[in-house]
C-alpha cells in the first residue's frame, strides 16, 4: 500500500502543507516559517538519531510523513514515532501501513526494544491508529511538545522484537 522514502532537501513543501491549524491542532498549532526551515534542515541532514520519511503510495502520490527518533523515558532510551497524513489521504489505511513500515525500520536498527507514540489524549484518530497498529496503551500523562508547550498525551508502546524490514 505504501513505501517510505528518506526525507530529502526537496521535501520542504510537505512541511508547509502539513503546517495548517487543522493538521497541527493536537500539536500546539502551526510553526513559524523560521521553525519550518530549522525542521527541514534537521530532517534533510538527518541531524538526529533516527530517520524521517516521506510516505509514498503505490500510485506514487506523496501521502505524508512519518519517522522515528530517540526519546528518553525513565530508565531507558526508546524510539518515538510521529506522523502526518495529508487530508486527501486520511481514512484509507495509509497511516497504519506507514506505521507498520516505520516500526520495521526502527526494529532493524536494533538499538532499542520499543517504539512509543504520544498522541494527544483528545486525538481520537491517532489513538485509534495506535490501537489498530498493535501498540499497547501505557498511560495518560503530560508531555512537552513542542518545547515550552505542555499537552496531555496517551503513551502507546510497541515491542519491536521479531519485526524486520
Amino acid at each position: 500500500m505504501v513505501h517510505l522514502r528518506p526525507w530529502s532537501a526537496d521535501d520542504f513543501w510537505l512541511l508547509e502543507r502539513c503546517n495548517t491549524p487543522e493538521m497541527t491542532a493536537y500539536l500546539g498549532g502551526p510553526e513559524t516559517a523560521e521553525q519550518l526551515v530549522v525542521r527541514q534542515n534537521r530532517y534533510a541532514a538527518n541531524e538526529f538519531v533516527g530517520r524521517m520519511y516521506v510516505i509514498v503510495t503505490d500510485d506514487g502520490d506523496t501521502a505524508g510523513s512519518i519517522g522515528y527518533w530517540e526519546h528518553e523515558e525513565p530508565g531507558e532510551t526508546v524510539w518515538e514515532t510521529g506522523w502526518a497524513v495529508l487530508p486527501e489521504h486520511q481514512g484509507k489505511g495509509i497511516a497504519a501501513a506507514a506505521l507498520a513500515e516505520v516500526a520495521k525500520a526502527a526494529a532493524a536498527v536494533g538499538t532499542h526494544r520499543t517504539l512509543h507514540a504520544y498522541p494527544g489524549e483528545a486525538n481520537a484518530a491517532s489513538n485509534a491508529l495506535c490501537r489498530k497498529a498493535g501498540f499497547t496503551f501505557v498511560e495518560t500523562r503530560d508531555f512537552e511538545y513542542p518545547k515550552g508547550h505542555w499537552m496531555r498525551c496517551n503513551d502507546w508502546v510497541l515491542t519491536l522484537q521479531n519485526l524486520s524490514a
